[in-house]
């Protein structure tokens, strides 16, 4: 099974330090009108069943859409499932309103190339201050002199639904919106969509600026100019993508939460999802390619190399 499907191809001239940041006001505004609606729902439509809504709407697009169909599915093909599902997940996904799936895999792989080199822009390694990265991350874009090129996989580019979702992702919001309007009102349209939106756009530049900054870590990858760090407590709420120092360590496993108190509700779904038979060929790091510059920084870290995989799901008292 091959992961990490390449999408970034940068010559010598390609540069991940000169650049400018820019506003991007689609997305600025995007999330000031999610913001106001969410505002709204809190004060002036507060309900249990609208908090209810919010909840659940944003576990499913999250835990299932984000986490295992955008980033463990179609960025970094760390299992194989049917078309079908891959789409479902994706679409999904494309409801947390981030991007559609080609945005989402232009600006993950961007990111993450920019991260691999010795040196990168501030805006890719979240060194700027608290409130200035949260500006930069949600209402700018970085604008590289020099970027590298950008190729979507055949096989993705010739899916006539994936490209569908592409073209018109940031519309998925309407058919749902007139659900729960047809629910529960103005009320139930403002939480399980406008309140959903920003805080799932929020939480996940939040966990990010994070990530990249503070935290235990545990593997350090040699000439990486951004290392990535776990933010501990926030394993369940972020379905298990707050353990990102094991993910820049190993960003082909689909299994997030690698140690004893990881909790990574993602793959508890995953391994859910295989028993069913809709999952298969699971990576794991005992079963990945080992990567060039990988450091172990605890004796007790390397043991999940040392793990052979007896089925798709290692149990949980062996890892």
């Amino acid at each position: 099974m091959r992961n990490d499907v390449t999408t970034v191809h940068a010559d010598a001239r390609a540069s991940a330090v000169e650049g400018r940041v820019a506003w991007a006001p689609a997305r600025s505004l995007w999330w000031f009108a999610m913001a106001a609606g969410g505002v709204l729902a809190v004060g002036v439509f507060p309900s249990w069943s609208g908090l209810a809504l919010f909840l659940a709407s944003s576990a499913v697009t999250l835990c299932l859409g984000h986490s295992l169909g955008m980033h463990r599915r179609l960025i970094h093909r760390a299992y194989a499932c049917p078309l079908w599902l891959e789409r479902g997940l994706v679409y999904l996904g494309v409801l947390v309103s981030m991007a559609g799936p080609v945005g989402m895999m232009r600006t993950h792989d961007l990111r993450d190339w920019a991260q691999r080199q010795t040196r990168c822009h501030d805006f890719f390694a979240h060194r700027r201050g608290f409130f200035v990265d949260a500006w930069w991350q949600l209402h700018c874009e970085l604008r590289l002199v020099r970027p590298p090129r950008f190729e979507l996989p055949g096989h993705l580019a010739d899916d006539p639904v994936l490209m569908w979702i592409e073209r018109h992702w940031l519309l998925q919001q309407l058919p749902w919106a007139l659900l729960f309007f047809a629910l529960g009102g103005i009320g139930a349209v403002l939480w399980g969509v406008c309140l959903r939106c920003v805080v799932s756009l929020t939480g996940h530049w939040m966990i990010g600026h994070f990530a990249h900054r503070v935290g235990p870590r545990s593997w350090h990858v040699d000439g990486a100019g951004v290392q990535g760090h776990d933010v501990r407590g926030c394993g369940l709420i972020t379905f298990g993508e707050g353990w990102h120092n094991n993910h820049h360590a190993f960003p082909g496993s689909a299994r997030l939460g690698l140690y004893p108190g990881q909790a990574d509700p993602g793959w508890w779904v995953l391994c859910a999802l295989h028993r069913l038979g809709l999952v298969w060929d699971i990576s794991l790091p005992a079963t990945l390619p080992p990567r060039a510059g990988l450091q172990a920084l605890e004796p007790e870290a390397a043991r999940v190399l040392d793990t052979a995989r007896p089925g798709p799901c290692i149990p949980r008292s062996t890892s």
